[in-house]
């Protein structure tokens, strides 16, 4: 038990760390370059190696190539080291090669994410970056494995710091640019050797990412010899395994691809409402689900998964719905103060130096839209752990496509109705729209699966959360209407002084009500905290 509970702690500390030094490295990147033409060409090549990866690796890393090395391990008479070798060794080699070709064929790759015309600055720019941040491709990938092998042998720490490392090789980077180059956001003015900088010293980081996980891998005993004897890397089971996981991840790889070509184009119209504010607010709208949601989803599959295989189904209705219902109880009030407080947060965050506070309060705006989604995002994720508790990776795919294509479909008929203007803050409604169709088809679904998903006591619970929340809401609405009508806009500090009263004081009065309404779960919270601050 204590070994269990030092790993989650070493994790917990990991992911918090991960997350500041995540978003110190936005603001940087925001103060150094700005969020018009360079960020947009920036955020573009930035983007492509992760697409890339997803298609290739990352999306079937969790669902099948750990759960493959570990029954190596507890079947194979060497304990499976043979075939880690051999699996860093294909990893390393297609990786390698996919590095040189994405390099080669970066031109393609920028005209394939993006609305830009070849020749264009924006076009040249993004190429240019593209060539110095694609050689990251083989680092990432070969520090994924060595991760995913470090995972099975139950050392955390390292997985969980480097991306730390990664951060804070790349604010450097950002930093130094800034320091010692003139152009600033000025896509006319930037150098190659400033280009450079930039890309570069992104790659830089997850060098060093990955170099932390091969020297973790080392120090548990882990000798790296390449093997080419590929008969016996398993290929066909894991492709057989893998397949429905590829589906997904292809599918909205190609949802990913409309949306950067869809904002370039706006971003090309209205400078500085392009991919840059749509990528940063995306990012700042994950972060509650990914502090709050992640943790409670990693700790429901395993017991609902033991409830599905020993054939109780009242307890796997009884975990989704305290699940659903613990996460909603923080997600309602702050997906209504996203709504509200959207651009209190982001001026602060992202209105320094190359980045003006109008361009912040535009991202900002991003993310209120971005409130919307929250709430149905989450329940979505939650109603996927269903099907995956029964063992069934085939109708997550389905559901997803779905989601996908009423996405796409939404973000094309937004953006040729908005203006350009708006047309960022289109493409954020299409999602929050798509993901609650995609939340109710989900739910349809694995009510029918689990013989009902009780969704009156479910539904009762948010109408009370949110009623709950309404006064919160109020509150925060009259904050920024002084800020903004008396005191004559949002800048840094009227923002942060919106963000003390609307958001900390409304987040309390939210708990007050919450508790005063008998809401279990939030009641718990109150009491978890009174007890500590009682000692």
């Amino acid at each position: 038990m204590s070994r269990m509970l030092r790993a989650g702690a070493i994790m917990a500390a990991g992911t918090m760390v991960s997350r500041v030094t995540g978003f110190v490295r936005t603001m940087v990147l925001a103060y150094a370059i700005g969020t018009a033409a360079l960020g947009d060409s920036y955020n573009a090549a930035y983007a492509i190696p992760y697409s890339i990866l997803d298609l290739l690796l990352l999306g079937v890393l969790s669902s099948v190539v750990v759960p493959m090395i570990v029954r190596a391990q507890q079947h194979d008479p060497d304990g499976g080291r043979a075939y880690e070798q051999r699996l860093l060794t294909l990893t390393t080699a297609v990786l390698v090669a996919v590095a040189v070709i994405s390099v080669l064929a970066a031109p393609l790759l920028i005209d394939l994410y993006t609305d830009w015309a070849p020749g264009s600055p924006k076009f040249d720019t993004a190429v240019v970056l593209a060539r110095f941040i694609l050689p990251q491709l083989a680092f990432f990938g070969v520090g994924a494995v060595a991760g995913a092998i470090l995972n099975t042998r139950d050392r955390y720490g390292a997985p969980m710091w480097a991306p730390v490392l990664n951060n804070v090789v790349v604010i450097c980077a950002f930093v130094l640019y800034a320091l010692v180059t003139e152009a600033g956001r000025d896509i006319d003015k930037v150098t190659t050797s400033g280009l450079a900088l930039l890309g570069l010293g992104t790659t830089a980081g997850i060098v060093a990412q990955a170099a932390v996980l091969i020297v973790a891998l080392r120090r548990v005993g882990f000798e790296f010899t390449p093997r080419f004897d590929l008969r016996n890397a398993r290929l066909g089971e894991m492709g057989k395994a893998g397949v429905w996981t590829i589906g997904y991840v292809v599918i909205t790889q190609l949802g990913f691809m409309l949306t950067t070509n869809l904002s370039s184009a706006a971003g090309d119209e209205v400078p500085g409402h392009g991919i840059s504010p749509y990528t940063l607010a995306f990012q700042l709208f994950q972060l509650p689900y990914g502090v709050i949601g992640v943790s409670v989803i990693t700790a429901m599959l395993p017991k609902m998964s033991r409830a599905v295989g020993e054939g109780r189904l009242d307890d796997v209705r009884t975990e989704f719905g305290a699940s659903v219902r613990l996460i909603c109880s923080l997600m309602v009030p702050v997906s209504l103060l996203l709504m509200v407080l959207g651009p209190a947060i982001t001026v602060p965050i992202y209105g320094h130096g190359a980045n003006s506070v109008a361009d912040a309060v535009y991202i900002g705006n991003v993310l209120q839209v971005y409130g919307l989604a929250l709430v149905p995002f989450s329940v979505f994720q939650l109603l996927l752990r269903v099907f995956y508790s029964f063992g069934d990776t085939r109708t997550p795919v389905f559901v997803g496509a779905g989601t996908t294509a009423v996405n796409a479909l939404l973000m094309v008929v937004f953006y040729a109705m908005l203006p350009a203007r708006y047309a960022v803050m289109g493409l954020a409604l299409a999602y929050a729209v798509a993901y609650a169709l995609g939340a109710v088809v989900a739910w349809t679904l694995a009510s029918r699966r689990l013989q009902g998903l009780g969704g009156w006591a479910i539904g009762t619970a948010l109408t009370r959360m949110y009623l709950s929340a309404l006064p919160t809401a109020v509150l925060a609405l009259a904050v920024v209407f002084v800020a903004t009508q008396v005191f004559d806009g949002l800048g840094f500090l009227n923002s942060l002084i919106v963000l003390a009263v609307g958001g900390g004081l409304g987040l309390l009065l939210y708990l007050a009500v919450a508790h005063r309404m008998r809401i279990p779960e939030v009641n718990s919270i109150v009491g978890m905290v009174a007890g500590r601050v009682g000692r």
